[in-house]
């Protein structure tokens, strides 16, 4: 309904197979399916000196080359495409630190909607961009979630907006989950898929889907040090409230993870591990040198965990590049660095 949002959920009802697979009929022509690639260890390029770890492959999917730069655009497109006459006419709000926005910017546009995204002050100019590009309206509330969420919904209330949540509902998770799906199709021998993890949307949705498919895929999520929401929740058995977070991973820094998000990490994740900010900008210049791609550090983290895991990943390893938001500037800073 207008002014809230569309489905209050049960944090123990986990999303199902079938729900993934009608998203992903859903938002074709959307969302696009992205190409899973495979690189070879070697070396560590990424300082120039030979890897801890002996000869292997791996591969990537290619969330960053989604038609708004990262994974996001499935979940906003699955929502936005199941809302009712009366909400697409009243037009939707969320909040966002930048990727989330431009997906529901993206989708809505090309859904004939209007669309109000929140986003920190503390932004990245290539993410305000990209979501006024699309035709999304920025409103700036202060640098947390919290923040942005508490603006986001006075807007709602007001303007008769409804909302769309950057992770915490099961339509952006079943959205997010068809990465899982299309995982499977592409890699039959998977046996390990890594991915970033801020408010969990993404790793709960492809969770849900590889766990669902009956095959022995492990999950593991990775968070940067100084936010590592998902892990400090887990060992407390609950959804726990960081005092703050840092990284460069600007898209990984939720407070607090979801509580639907939060139930699927509990019943379908394998593990959970944390990169510091260093392995993570040593992913981002690794991925550029092997393979010529953009990936934003967000992005870039789970690539960091397999790289830095100490040994060569094991056959059927898949790293989620969930983003390549990052300015020029900003990517040539690190891809330079020593």
């Amino acid at each position: 309904m207008p002014g809230h949002e569309i489905e209050t959920v049960n944090d123990g009802d986990l999303v199902g197979s079938a729900e993934i697979e009608a998203a992903a009929e859903r938002i074709r022509g959307l969302a696009l399916r992205t190409p899973l690639i495979e690189v070879a260890t070697r070396r560590n390029r990424a300082s120039g000196a030979p890897s801890a770890q002996s000869a292997g492959t791996f591969r990537l999917k290619c969330e960053n080359r989604q038609p708004t730069g990262s994974f996001k655009i499935r979940g906003a497109s699955n929502m936005l495409a199941q809302l009712s006459p009366e909400a697409r006419t009243a037009g939707v709000v969320t909040y966002s630190s930048g990727n989330h926005g431009q997906a529901v910017a993206y989708a809505a546009r090309r859904l004939g909607i209007r669309a109000v995204i929140v986003m920190p002050e503390t932004a990245p100019r290539v993410k305000v961009d990209g979501v006024r590009r699309h035709g999304g309206d920025v409103i700036f509330a202060g640098t947390t979630s919290v923040d942005r969420r508490t603006v986001a919904e006075v807007e709602a209330a007001e303007r008769g907006l409804t909302i769309v949540p950057p992770f915490d509902h099961r339509w952006i998770i079943a959205g997010a989950g068809t990465c899982g799906l299309e995982i499977l199709a592409q890699c039959a021998d998977a046996t390990v898929v890594y991915v970033p993890v801020g408010g969990g949307g993404l790793i709960s949705g492809v969770a849900a889907a590889l766990k669902g498919s009956g095959r022995a895929v492990r999950v593991i999520g990775v968070e940067p040090v100084g936010a590592a929401g998902m892990a400090t929740s887990r060992a407390a058995g609950r959804p726990v409230t960081l005092e703050r977070t840092s990284s460069v991973a600007d898209g990984l820094l939720p407070l607090r993870p979801g509580d639907l998000t939060f139930a699927h990490v509990q019943h379908l994740v394998d593990d959970l591990v944390t990169v510091d900010d260093s392995a993570i900008l040593d992913a981002v210049r690794w991925v550029f040198r092997e393979t010529g791609m953009i990936v934003e550090p967000s992005g870039a983290a789970s690539v960091a965990a397999v790289l830095h895991a100490g040994a060569s990943p094991p056959p059927g390893t898949v790293a989620i590049l969930s983003g390549g938001n990052v300015s020029p500037d900003d990517h040539a800073r690190y891809v330079e660095a020593r």
